[in-house]
């Protein structure tokens, strides 16, 4: 009997040592990438704008992969593949595409409305999050998809505030508008032309040109001869900077107003002298009315060794939403951070982010800037 019970003790002995061998060999739960995608136009005319959007992603994806980031347990670290579509509409369905293929988890992008609507169905199919930082036409939220959602306020309120501050503050009776034909410019002229003609100011002529036009002598001709107190002009800064310069060349006095495209710090360049005669509006706070605005400026010139353009707060801020989606989801399943995103309630450099039942973002406000010895400089905020 005791010959059997210590073949048995050491029997059981040599299968806990196995097991525990066993155990201690079994591979650690590896560390999980996740791959955000953002998407801007990298080449073309506003290439700087869309470098300036992917670079506010870039520093908030380096951040937060620095702190150390957890979700469900397992250690996460964030990958941004930032694509280019050189707004062009086309292209961005493509690049759209080739995310969904990677297995992207979200995608903070189009910057323009031209790319973001038609890229939106591609990411609705596929259930993934798009989050786009700058896409102002009010039809990127309105095509009844659950995935869209946005952090600047529409066209359909900046335009009216524009409007309205053409009206209450620089006295406008009589406006001329011209839009580059996007998606964009046309919708932003749109709205303008609505609430310009509500408040009484008189519609003169509505003209159209294109996003790769360099000559506007023509249209500014004849606007110069209709001789209205202003000039609205739908469009970017890189066709936006030589509007406002020729109609300066050309003796024409009117004030020109203009959106966000054109209202960056580039403008000066383009335009020289001729921005001190340029108004634009810009949806979302001014850096300096910003929460955090300042201190982000600081931060993103050491990273990236120049100033910030137009949106790179909200890039950033949108990639911290995703992940604040995720902890909340305890999950980087796309799906669960899809059924996340409604209820986001953050609070980030541009201020508190809320979303309405469209994905548009709730108390969206409109900052208008003017352009002082040829310096963009900010002078009224218009809460909607």
């Amino acid at each position: 009997m005791r010959n059997v019970s210590s073949i048995r003790y050491f029997m059981a002995l040599s299968a806990v040592s196995v097991a525990t061998a066993a155990l201690y060999s079994m591979p650690a739960v590896a560390d999980q990438t996740v791959i955000i995608g953002h998407v801007a136009p990298l080449t073309g005319q506003v290439a700087q704008l869309g470098k300036d959007n992917e670079n506010g992603a870039r520093l908030a994806v380096e951040e937060i992969n620095a702190k150390g980031l957890v979700i469900g347990g397992q250690k996460v670290t964030l990958q941004l593949d930032g694509e280019d579509d050189a707004s062009d509409p086309k292209t961005a369905t493509q690049i759209a595409q080739k995310l969904v293929d990677e297995k992207v988890v979200a995608v903070v992008g189009h910057m323009t409305s031209g790319t973001s609507i038609p890229a939106s169905r591609i990411y609705s199919d596929a259930g993934i999050v798009q989050v786009s930082p700058s896409a102002t036409n009010p039809t990127f939220t309105q095509q009844g998809f659950k995935t869209t959602f946005r952090l600047v306020a529409t066209d359909a309120q900046q335009g009216p505030a524009l409007a309205k501050y053409a009206s209450a503050q620089m006295k406008v009776k009589t406006v001329a508008i011209v839009d580059d034909s996007t998606a964009y410019g046309q919708g932003l002229a749109s709205e303008f032309e609505k609430a310009a003609k509500s408040l009484g100011i008189q519609v003169v002529s509505r003209d159209a040109t294109n996003d790769k036009a360099v000559d506007f002598r023509a249209i500014l001709t004849k606007i110069k001869s209709e001789k209205p107190d202003a000039v609205m002009y739908g469009g970017q800064d890189a066709t936006g900077g030589p509007f406002a310069k020729q109609a300066a060349q050309l003796g024409l006095q009117a004030k020109i107003l203009s959106g966000d495209g054109v209202c960056s710090d580039r403008l000066a360049s383009l335009a020289g002298p001729a921005a001190n005669n340029v108004v634009c509006s810009q949806p979302g706070m001014s850096p300096e009315k910003m929460p955090e605005g300042t201190a982000f400026k600081a931060k993103y010139q050491k990273r990236f060794g120049q100033p910030m353009e137009i949106y790179a707060p909200f890039t950033y801020d949108a990639v911290y939403i995703l992940v604040d989606a995720m902890r909340r989801a305890n999950s980087t399943d796309p799906a669960k951070i899809l059924a996340a995103m409604p209820a986001t309630d953050y609070k980030g450099v541009t201020g508190e982010t809320k979303f309405d039942p469209k994905g548009d973002i709730r108390n969206g406000a409109i900052s208008i800037f003017t352009y002082r010895g040829e310096k963009k400089t900010f002078v009224d905020q218009v809460q909607m």
